[in-house]
């Protein structure tokens, strides 16, 4: 495979993480030529019936692809090609087509190409990154009519030999599916961020992907030599053998330290001295429950609902939607606990059908818990969806972004109305669950002594609270260095939260990053914290380094940290006592 051009080294955006080998494929969908054919009077009406079977025939065509998605990866996946169909219903975009036909008297190829130029350039100014990128559906929907009324079928991928990466300047998620399934080992694509469906779609299916490579479907023809690796967001094209060599290693040792990892899936989570700790996963989608099995995790720590609310927008997911998910959920970790999250919607994830507002600062704004019981009747919905589906199982609810006392109240209140109304439809649903707040909000970690005494659990969320503390926004490039885990003021509201959860008989857990970064589990397992919860494929490494640990040993090593005035003297603190410890034989 090696070329004899000079290998090019290009830098983008690691979204699904692996290391493929294989021959690049230009995928060049977004280059369908459209030209303007002016349409006689006279033929307009045939014009417009020849839209509407390329729109009914369109429609057949996705219906089919979701029946395959529906079969291999699940109702989840599969409700993005219903939405696509749906855009083909909405009177609004169609309507607007045949519109365009008849004013303009032009073929309906050029109509199609116009009007979607004018839709997508309405969802390209949305603040909301998530729906921003609902316009890729728009734009899966158009190629694909385009290709209809050109007579241009679906290349398969008998065509393509094997280990085929597939370049392009985007990628749908139709494309993403039909593709993947089969000979494609890697996708590497100009546009895309890591909560696109596309991104989804390639981290469940296991398939490397690197977006943000800006230009690089210019710079490939069929069959180039080339290594997308998806940890590191690299892609080489034209490489030598020496790193094809590097590479073909790095992907052996990857797949066998998996392996490896997934030997301790049935090992006990248990430190080196007998102390138990509880590994749980943190998913977003109902795919990674496979995952979070696979890999031995005790339970579902963090459940984000939202996503729910993401995959369907700008739909919001009915009660029987809420109750399937959930179900699912509760009967795959059973007799474990599963935390589930009441919708965090506002902030970065701002729905403008819930919000009906436009804020100046989102993230500070009408959110979490605020949200919910400023929308009662949206949030009733997954309230009703949640006590149904709890039902004999071990269902945990979690509030998000609780600052005050009040707000439980009124949650509380909020939930006897709901459990009130199912009563009077005589609809069985669970009174039997636990009722616990995510501790995300310096104010809710200050009075934690207060908070506990009207929940049955807490769970850290240290991504915002480290965040709101330390008055730090990790994704601005200027001020991320003061982003630091390790801050005495952050180590001492996370003790005071863990005092507080114990002197009032509170289970507590942690679901943010730090909790899913060995760098700080023996500190977390020293100040008491005995369950941890984060992303599926961290638990064995996470569960490995416990059972190489003496945890008895860890609190006097965590006293000293908590003395400490830096994140730079802690962390020294911390390295010179695991610097001590004997490794796991």
């Amino acid at each position: 495979m090696d070329s004899k051009q000079d290998p090019q080294i290009l830098q983008g955006l690691g979204v699904s993480p692996g290391v493929a080998i294989g021959r690049a494929v230009c995928l060049s969908i977004h280059h369908l030529e459209v030209y303007r054919i002016p349409i006689p009077a006279a033929d307009v009406d045939a014009e417009v019936a020849r839209l509407r079977d390329a729109t009914q025939q369109t429609r057949i065509e996705l219906e089919a692809t979701r029946k395959r998605a529906h079969e291999q990866l699940g109702d989840g996946l599969a409700g993005i090609f219903e939405a696509q169909s749906m855009l083909l219903e909405d009177a609004s975009f169609v309507n607007r087509v045949e519109e365009r036909i008849r004013t303009e008297q032009v073929n309906a190829e050029w109509a199609v190409h116009k009007v979607s130029e004018e839709f997508l350039d309405r969802f390209d100014n949305l603040e909301s990154e998530h729906l921003r990128e609902r316009g890729d559906d728009l734009r899966d929907v158009t190629r694909h009519l385009l290709r209809v009324l050109q007579g241009i079928a679906h290349h398969e991928l008998s065509e393509l030999g094997s280990d085929v990466i597939i370049v392009a300047h985007d990628l749908t998620p139709s494309e993403a599916v039909r593709l993947g399934r089969q000979r494609v080992v890697a996708f590497a694509i100009e546009t895309g961020g890591p909560t696109s469906h596309t991104s989804i779609i390639a981290r469940d299916l296991n398939i490397p992907l690197v977006t943000g490579l800006d230009g690089v479907a210019d710079l490939v023809t069929d069959d180039d030599p080339a290594i997308v690796d998806g940890t590191d967001g690299i892609v080489i094209l034209h490489p030598l053998k020496g790193q094809l060599a590097e590479y073909a290693g790095r992907r052996k040792r990857q797949g066998e330290q998996e392996q490896r990892l997934l030997e301790t899936g049935s090992l006990p989570c248990v430190s080196r001295d007998g102390v138990a700790i509880q590994l749980m996963a943190n998913i977003d989608l109902p795919e990674e429950l496979d995952d979070a099995s696979r890999f031995g995790a005790a339970g579902l720590g963090l459940y984000r609902s939202e996503f729910l609310y993401i995959e369907r927008a700008p739909e919001l997911p009915t009660e029987d939607d809420h109750v399937s998910t959930y179900r699912r959920f509760l009967d795959s970790m059973s007799p474990h606990p599963v935390l589930i999250r009441t919708f965090d919607l506002g902030g970065r994830k701002l729905a403008r059908e819930v919000m009906a507002t436009d804020e100046e600062n989102p993230v500070l704004g009408l959110r979490g818990i605020r949200l919910t019981l400023a929308r009662p009747h949206i949030f009733k919905t997954q309230l009703r969806g949640l006590f149904r589906a709890g039902v004999g199982r071990n269902l945990w609810i979690m509030l998000p972004m609780v600052s005050a006392r009040d707000e439980i109240l009124a949650f509380r209140a909020f939930a006897a109305e709901v459990m009130a109304e199912l009563d009077r439809e005589g609809i069985e649903f669970s009174r039997d669950f636990k009722l616990g707040i995510m501790i995300e909000v310096p104010a809710a970690a200050m009075i934690a002594d207060v908070l506990a005494q009207e929940v049955d659990f807490f769970s850290i969320g240290t991504n915002d609270l480290i965040q709101y503390s330390l008055a730090v926004d990790r994704n601005n490039e200027h001020v991320s260095y003061l982003y630091r885990p390790l801050h005495p003021a952050i180590l001492r509201m996370i003790r005071f939260v863990l005092d507080c959860a114990r002197d009032s008989d509170v289970e507590v857990s942690m679901c943010g990053e730090m909790a899913g970064d060995q760098r700080y589990t023996a500190l977390l397992l020293g100040m008491g914290l005995r369950r941890l919860s984060v992303s599926p494929r961290s638990i064995p490494e996470i569960k490995n380094q416990i059972r190489g640990l003496e945890v008895s040993g860890l609190a006097e090593a965590t006293e000293r940290c908590l003395t400490m005035g830096s994140a730079a003297e802690v962390e020294r603190c911390l390295d010179s006592y695991l610097a001590r410890q004997e490794p796991l034989t």
